[in-house]
């Protein structure tokens, strides 16, 4: 085996071992498990940080990423799920939601928790590893999918397009100013955004989508970019289709908040303007975030 996937199995005994203590070990008892397993599976002293580190942060992430499996397999209650099944889940969701994508891309924590499950799991592991960290990822937009990769974008041209709308939404209170976020199933603060009907503009879609969604009633001040991903549709020949969202800057009174009946949420919050760094955001969805607050800021300073 190579290295660190030596080390995701050591993580994997003691994840499983907690697991089976009913989560009542204590930390200097897992670190001596973990050297334990260390030796046994052979892998490396110097990768004992990195196996410190992951184990660290599933523990930390438990309830958010079980959170995650519910929502991504909900036929399969989270206590009924084989015992290594269930913590091969946790490990490669916590590697695809929390760990460094320069270190470890998507694909990469996909593909080793599929390996874990083949060599620990039953017969059907990997493929019901598979299913769930697969339906997480097209989630997510399948970040990085096309990385690097011309072909790809010569094909992605031909997909189907969807068009989608969403808005930064703002507000003005006593003086200060609060932005408006939806959180998702996966642990995420996005921008609330939606699907444009046939024969609609995407600002009217913009529009509609932020009422059905947060119930907020806005006015469009300016567009703030576009973001584009490929997401798996099995209804379209081909099997997959590009994904097209155009975000806005818009403005609304600032009332209380009522999330909508859109899947994969699970709450909105108004956040005032010094707050918002502190928020759990997607990569790309900050790349919408940051000019809306820089205009904002520009604005209050005229």
């Amino acid at each position: 085996m190579a290295n660190r996937h030596l080390a995701r199995s050591v993580v994997l005994q003691v994840l499983f071992e907690r697991d089976s203590s009913g989560g009542k070990m204590k930390n200097a008892d897992l670190e001596s498990r973990m050297r334990d397993y260390a030796r046994e599976f052979g892998a490396r002293d110097s990768d004992m940080p990195f196996m410190k580190e992951l184990l660290k942060t599933a523990i930390a992430k438990q309830k958010e990423i079980d959170e995650v499996i519910r929502g991504a397999a909900p036929e399969w209650p989270i206590e009924k799920i084989a015992a290594v099944d269930r913590n091969i889940l946790r490990l490669g969701l916590t590697e695809l939601l929390y760990a460094d994508k320069t270190q470890v891309p998507e694909k990469v924590a996909i593909n080793e928790a599929i390996e874990l499950a083949k060599t620990f799991g039953g017969a059907s592991s990997s493929r019901f590893v598979n299913g769930v960290l697969g339906a997480v990822y097209v989630e997510l937009g399948e970040p990085g999918k096309t990385d690097g990769n011309s072909r790809k974008k010569d094909s992605k041209a031909k997909m189907p397009t969807e068009h989608l709308a969403g808005a930064v939404v703002f507000a003005r209170s006593k003086g200060d100013i609060y932005l408006a976020f939806v959180h998702d199933i996966f642990g995420h603060w996005t921008i609330s955004k939606g699907r444009v009907e046939e024969n609609e503009d995407v600002e009217a879609g913009a529009i509609r989508e932020i009422k059905e969604e947060m119930n907020l009633d806005i006015n469009i001040v300016q567009e703030l970019g576009v973001n584009e991903y490929i997401a798996n549709d099995s209804q379209i020949r081909g099997g997959k289709k590009r994904k097209c969202v155009t975000y806005f800057l818009a403005e609304s009174p600032f009332t209380d908040l009522r999330l909508g009946t859109s899947g994969g949420l699970d709450d909105a919050q108004w956040f005032p303007l010094a707050e918002v760094g502190n928020l759990n955001f997607y990569d790309d969805t900050l790349k919408i975030i940051v000019p809306a607050i820089n205009i904002l800021a520009q604005k209050d300073r005229k």
